[in-house]
């Protein structure tokens, strides 16, 4: 193993986590659909003269948000936004170059495994993903509606974690060896650490439609959603084909349904915690200080959720939104991290450890 291939791997898992929470700040600030076009060497370049600022502010000024949302606004109001987006892809660029470079070195100093150069490959893949879908959603807010579709919006959140993920799984694969080690672990220990990881992974994508929805602006109330426990369309929450095709943005059926699902598996996963750590400790009889950390965290990210919840009136409170989105990030990152501990090592090396 090679200290710099790790550094590699620490600094690439650092900078995906910076343009994650660029891009909470993108959304939050409206900027995402300041620069019309994607341009991948000319974008570079940032605007510095009155000429450059007033094409791509004429260009801005034909989107549909400038149109219904934004008319009227003044050319140091736009630079503002177009900071944020141009900033957020600028990051992306400067990944794909500390990425690359010195993956090809490394080939070609044979310092990966077979195994590493899998990771890696799916990561490159999976980045490439990821920059399309961002196009894509771009792309859905500047014909018609004044911002992006939710939907592609999630998905495309949703796969700038896969990325995530995947280095951390590099990281510890290249390591050899996992940050949780686990000893004569059950096979209901197992079970139940895949339920969660299938649990904050489809709340995390839940946040990215929520986000996207702007669903916290149609209840920001806490803990009855507008004076009632289960909003009033209940009876179609298990009918998400309604209102997942289609105009969501004329009513606010959609956006109550994922601000209730969100809700409600928010809870699921913060009782499935504590359980699982109540469990845990009965069980070995010594409390496990990872799941209390995990614990921490979705309790942290839970008063996070409802305190940006209920300053949501009019419009999200950009600090809380990012925290709230990094909480997200950190707590699935660690059940992750858990998660794949426990398949890490085969029972061989278990036995190995042990003595």
């Amino acid at each position: 193993m090679k200290k710099s291939v790790r550094y590699w791997l620490v600094a690439g898992i650092i900078l995906v986590l910076i343009q994650m929470i660029l891009g909470a700040i993108t959304r939050l600030t409206g900027s995402g659909l300041s620069i019309t076009k994607w341009d991948i060497i000319t974008g570079t370049f940032f605007p510095l003269t009155d000429s450059s600022w007033n094409h791509y502010f004429d260009l801005y000024k034909n989107t549909p948000q400038y149109q219904k949302i934004n008319f009227g606004m003044t050319l140091s109001e736009f630079k503002f936004i177009f900071f944020w987006e141009y900033f957020h892809r600028l990051w992306a660029r400067l990944m794909g170059f500390v990425f690359l470079f010195p993956f090809i070195y490394f080939l070609i100093k044979k310092y990966l495994a077979k195994k590493d150069i899998l990771n890696l490959s799916f990561v490159i893949i999976l980045t490439v993903f990821v920059a399309s879908l961002g196009w894509i959603m771009v792309a859905s807010g500047l014909i018609n509606r004044p911002w992006v579709n939710a939907y592609k919006l999630a998905f495309h959140l949703t796969a700038a974690l896969l990325v995530l993920l995947m280095l951390l799984k590099t990281y510890i694969d290249y390591n050899k060896r996992p940050f949780v080690v686990f000893y004569n672990i059950s096979r209901n220990e197992k079970i139940s650490l895949n339920i969660l990881m299938v649990l904050v992974f489809l709340q995390f994508f839940l946040g990215g439609i929520m986000s996207g929805m702007k669903a916290a602006l149609v209840a920001p109330t806490w803990p009855l959603i507008n004076d009632v426990f289960i909003p009033m369309y209940s009876i179609n929450i298990f009918r998400i084909g309604d209102f997942l095709i289609g105009e969501y943005e004329q009513n606010s059926v959609a956006p109550l349904i994922i601000q209730f699902w969100h809700r409600s598996v928010a809870y699921i996963v913060f009782l499935f915690i504590l359980i699982f750590y109540i469990w845990n400790s009965i069980r070995i009889g010594v409390r496990n200080n990872y799941i209390l950390k995990l614990l921490l965290i979705v309790s942290i990210q839970l008063l996070l959720g409802i305190l940006t919840l209920c300053y949501s009136v009019g419009k999200i409170p950009i600090l809380l939104g990012v925290l709230h989105q990094i909480g997200g990030i950190v707590l699935v990152s660690f059940v992750f991290i858990y998660f794949y501990s426990s398949h890490f090592l085969n029972d061989n090396e278990r036995n190995v450890d042990k003595e």
